[in-house]
């Protein structure tokens, strides 16, 4: 990531009133995840796993923090089943960001899959997602979409790609 992307979704995370970063560390993001460690503004949690992971954002959240789920895209195979549960039974929402790896320009053949397969996961479980490429477009899409979670009482994702994530 740019560095102009890494400060627009830092402060895009603050304005939305998300304080703790839950994540499982993936290449896209490699220069964003330090920067969130590093201030003390957020509590930074890594996690083993993307369904602990949505776990403990859900939990968080409950605690009357703002949480975000910070992931590759790929892991939201790993997550439907905490997902399933949290969302549609209990209504507890978790709000996330994706990195879009297997978006039309793919360098990694081994990423394609990945991006097949995110927006029609997305779709049949419906969570409302957003697709971002421009760094001009992060901050709104950032603050819109943890407002959403609140407002629905369910999960949504912001996906970034393109631009933001070169």
């Amino acid at each position: 990531m740019k560095d102009s992307s890494v400060k627009l979704v830092i402060e895009g995370l603050k304005e939305a009133g998300v304080n703790t970063i839950v994540t499982l560390p993936d290449s896209r993001f490699k220069e964003l995840y330090p920067a969130l460690a590093a201030d003390p503004y957020f509590r930074y949690i890594p996690v083993t796993n993307e369904g602990e992971g949505v776990a403990i954002a859900a939990g968080v959240m409950l605690g009357g923090r703002g949480a975000v789920m910070l992931m590759e895209n790929s892991g939201l195979r790993v997550a439907i089943e905490s997902l399933s549960r949290l969302g549609y039974t209990h209504e507890i929402p978790v709000f996330m960001i994706m990195s879009y790896v297997g978006d039309i320009g793919e360098k990694n053949w081994w990423g394609i899959c990945h991006g097949l397969n995110m927006e029609p996961l997305l779709e049949a479980m419906r969570i409302p997602y957003t697709i971002v490429r421009k760094d001009e477009e992060i901050k709104d899409t950032i603050i819109r979409s943890k407002h959403h979670t609140a407002v629905s009482k369910y999960h949504v994702a912001v996906v970034l790609s393109g631009e933001v994530t070169e």
